[in-house]
This record gives structure tokens, sequence and C-alpha cells, in this order.
């Protein structure tokens, strides 16, 4: 899926948090953002997910098409997927249940072809079946949401995939198995694109970005290729001003 966002102002009541925002991601490409807290990196993927509480200016495009007045739901049937930093829970509905309904509005499975793909694909997360059967998150650790998310996407089969960050929650293992099962699906899946926000080079050592872009005080201040991503590893981001995000 191809992303433009041209221009982009946005705010919450009267405080600006961010500011003639400009990105263009092209189908199949794997874009990371960093910067320090504070400076916008998850509310520029909650307004490109759709989220009504924010003011907007500017533009934002899928594969040419504005969809600034879409809902959160027309935009995930476009193919839109938000990994979230720190996924809710929800009592009285199961994962089984909720990710089944998801997957019928898009490929109208059986029950018996879902139970099937599903299983398959918790094998390669190394989830226990029981988590399928539980309240949504309910009572899952960081790493066990973290993978619920990651299930979702292996089901769902989103174009553009928002992973917001997706290291937060994760040991060690947990984020090589997550990364593992990702590139696995972007391998299968070359026409999907992926923006990636992240403090640090940890998840970025396991998906690997084509462009790597600088965000502070609310903008895009510098792009790269990977290189820039270990830079700011080195350096940090002491230079930089924080303004709430």
């Amino acid at each position: 899926m191809h992303i433009e966002i041209k221009n982009l102002y946005v705010s919450v009541k009267e405080k600006e948090i961010l500011k003639n925002l400009n990105l263009n991601i092209n189908e199949g490409e794997i874009h990371a953002i960093m910067g320090p807290n504070g400076t916008g990196k998850s509310t520029l993927s909650k307004v490109i997910m759709g989220y009504p509480d924010f003011n907007i200016k500017g533009k934002i495009l899928a594969n040419n098409t504005l969809i600034n007045d879409l809902t959160i739901d027309e935009r995930s049937r476009l193919g839109i997927f938000l990994v979230y930093q720190n996924p809710i829970s929800i009592s009285g509905l199961t994962s089984s249940e909720l990710i089944k309904a998801s997957v019928d509005t898009k490929g109208h499975k059986s029950l018996y072809e879902f139970a099937l793909e599903v299983e398959k694909d918790m094998q390669k997360l190394e989830m226990p079946k029981e988590m399928l059967h539980r309240s949504f998150n309910v009572g899952f650790s960081g790493g066990e949401r973290k993978k619920n998310e990651i299930l979702q996407v292996l089901m769902l089969k989103p174009k553009f995939i928002i992973l917001d960050e997706l290291d937060s929650g994760l040991d060690v293992d947990s984020l090589k198995i997550v990364c593992l099962n990702l590139n696995k699906y972007l391998q299968e899946n070359p026409d999907t694109s992926v923006l990636i926000i992240t403090h640090y080079t940890r998840v970025l050592e396991y998906i690997k970005p084509d462009f790597v872009h600088k965000m502070n005080n609310g903008t895009i201040v510098e792009s790269g290729d990977y290189s820039l991503a270990k830079e700011i590893e080195k350096n940090g981001y002491q230079s930089f001003s924080i303004t709430e995000e």
C-alpha cells in the first residue's frame, strides 16, 4: 500500500502536536521514525489510523485516495493495521471471537478454515492454544499481548502496518519470534508497507528499514538510510528540545 502524508498539522484543543509533517511510503517499503519522548510519534500513528480526538489539517492518502474522513473501521477494511504500544484488553470477548469476526469481514472463512489457520499461526508465534479462548488480552503479559497483535496481522493480512514501539514489553526471545514472523509475512506479501515507530535500534536490527526519519517537535527534521539509526544510537537525542506528545 502506498501511504502519503502531505503538510499535516495536528492539534488537540489548542495544543499543536504535529507541524507541517510530510511523509511518502511507497508500496513494499519499510520506514522507521525515531525521536525522543513527546515529539509526536504515537500521535502520528493514531492520526493515520483515524482516531477522532484530533483536529487535522493536511492530507492523508492511501493508494492516492484521500482518507481523512474515513473512520478507524473503514481504514482497517482498506488494510491499515496499528500494532499498539500498549494493546488494550476486553473482558467477556475471547481472542478467538474477536479475530474470527475480523477475518470474516475480509475472507468469509468457515469455522474449520479459521481454526486451522489460527492454530498454525499461533504455533509460529509459540503461543499456547488456551490463550485463544481467554478474554482478549485480560491477564496477558506484555509479551503475550504483543504476540496477540502479531497473530491478528498474520490472520488479517493488512497492506500497511504501523508498529508503535513494538519492542515495548517484549523480552529478547519474544522480540526475535515476533520479528521473524513479521519478516516472513513481508516476504510473502511484498506489496505490504510498514511504518516502525521506535526510540531504539533494537527492533530495527531485526526488521531492516529502507528509510529512517528523525523526528522532533512534531515534524521530520532529517531522513536517511539505516546508517541514520546507528548515528542516533551513537549520539542520542541530546540536541533535541522536547515537547509533550
